[in-house]
């Protein structure tokens, strides 16, 4: 299993470590190592980008990330095919787009903070560098834009520490409240439960994503447009400002 170092310190960068297995799929050479820094896709967010760097001072592009079909190995897909000398047992460095990620982090996190100060079932939702979308299952259509957008940055501003713990699958069995989400719920079967905590009482949730660790990293944000999808469906569309 693909020890995943970025559940233990969201901001490394580069990391050295060694190549597990690596073969052609899908066009792309598929790379697993035995840790990685890169967050696969899922749970609404994209997989990382970055680099390999090789002991030779090759770089090679890293264009995606994704779950192995198991789920117990992370995929890195290479981009090229200048892999000679490549091969289990290598060691490598991998290095993060870190300026993207660090993007998505702050996305992330102001997400958790719309599920705060919208109190409805999610339906939807999906990270991304300049525009995010979080969906609920409401049916008014009386919302203000600049009122949320507010209310988000209030709690920017208010440098929330965001925090990282885990529960067991009973404990949330126990708990069903906490899952915000209506067509997605956490993987069992993989171990304790992931759970994202955003200040004290402001929200606390099932999540496998990757987040800032106070929510004043997140910078000015923006309200960009919500939307209908569906008779009691609203998207809310948010934009970081930089």
């Amino acid at each position: 299993m693909t020890h995943k170092m970025f559940y233990e310190d969201a901001y490394l960068k580069q990391l050295k470590t060694t190549i597990v297995a690596m073969e052609p799929a899908e066009g792309q050479w598929q790379l697993i190592t035995a840790e990685t820094i890169f967050y696969p896709q899922g749970g609404g967010q994209p997989g990382d980008q970055g680099w390999l760097l090789t002991e030779d001072g090759r770089r090679i592009e890293i264009t995606n990330t994704r779950y192995s079909a198991d789920r117990q190995h992370i995929v890195h897909y290479l981009n090229g095919t200048s892999i000679a000398g490549l091969a289990a047992g290598t060691c490598v460095t991998l290095e993060l787009n870190w300026a993207r990620r660090h993007r998505l982090m702050r996305m992330h996190t102001a997400m958790h903070l719309m599920c705060s100060i919208i109190p409805a079932p999610v339906t939807g939702g999906g990270v991304s560098e300049l525009q995010s979308r979080c969906e609920f299952d409401v049916q008014t259509s009386d919302w203000d834009k600049e009122q949320l957008t507010r209310q988000l940055n209030e709690l920017v501003q208010a440098a929330l520490p965001v925090s990282i713990s885990y529960i067991t699958e009973q404990q949330l069995d126990d708990n069903p409240e906490l899952v915000r989400t209506m067509s997605v719920q956490p993987p069992r079967g993989l171990g304790d439960i992931r759970m994202i905590r955003v200040g004290e009482g402001i929200d606390y949730q099932p999540c496998g994503g990757t987040h800032v660790a106070n929510t004043a990293e997140i910078g000015q944000i923006r309200i960009a447009s919500i939307k209908s999808k569906g008779k009691q469906n609203k998207r809310f569309n948010i934009e970081l400002e930089d």
